[in-house]
């Protein structure tokens, strides 16, 4: 799908949920601020399991079938990595998870912690995190990044594709290859002296 897409139908639903406190004033601007945040967080943790463990499954079995799932999945992805309308998820994916998440956190948050006021702002991070993925992942494969951040988040993406596809699973942010050991060292080794 064009990225234009994902802008159109999640930006809108963002908001609304960030409006909510807002306009209830059942939370604070700062609690407002550090639920957004977190919820931001939560979702760069879910862009990386599900970029190292579902999109990167290695399946125990050699079933073509599943192989071939896998790799419609994501796989043709790393095999045509300038195709436009492979970059950003559909929303007939996008859409079930999101209420999937959505009751996470109301469940979670909202009932066995016992903030349900903090529900909303949450979900708004967690889905401005998920845009911003989307649009991080569309431009590391056709803008051009000249400098700062986003020209490390495409090179680190491009070397995920390139050098190394079973390292570098986060695409908005490498903290948590960090955290679970999938950032390569990239440290020059020393060469060997030649023999005399």
């Amino acid at each position: 799908i064009h990225p234009g897409v994902v802008l159109l139908i999640w930006l809108p639903i963002a908001l609304w949920h960030l409006s909510r406190p807002i306009v209830a004033s059942n939370l604070s601007v700062v609690q407002i601020i550090v639920a957004f945040a977190i919820g931001v967080v939560v979702w760069t943790f879910t862009e990386y399991t599900m970029h190292r463990f579902v999109f990167h499954f290695e399946p125990k079995t050699n079933h073509p079938t599943v192989e071939r799932l896998i790799f419609l999945f994501h796989g043709i992805h790393h095999v045509q990595p300038q195709i436009k309308t492979r970059l950003v998820m559909p929303p007939i994916v996008t859409a079930p998870l999101a209420l999937v998440f959505y009751q996470l956190y109301s469940v979670v948050v909202g009932n066995w912690l016992a903030a349900p006021q903090w529900v909303d702002a949450l979900f708004a991070g967690y889905i401005v995190g998920y845009v911003c993925y989307d649009m991080i992942h569309y431009a590391t494969h056709h803008w051009p990044m000249r400098s700062g951040v986003l020209k490390a988040l495409k090179r680190y993406h491009m070397l995920h594709h390139y050098k190394t596809p079973n390292e570098r699973f986060g695409v908005s942010s490498p903290s948590w290859d960090v955290v679970f050991g999938t950032l390569p060292d990239d440290t020059p080794k020393a060469r060997p002296e030649p023999a005399a």
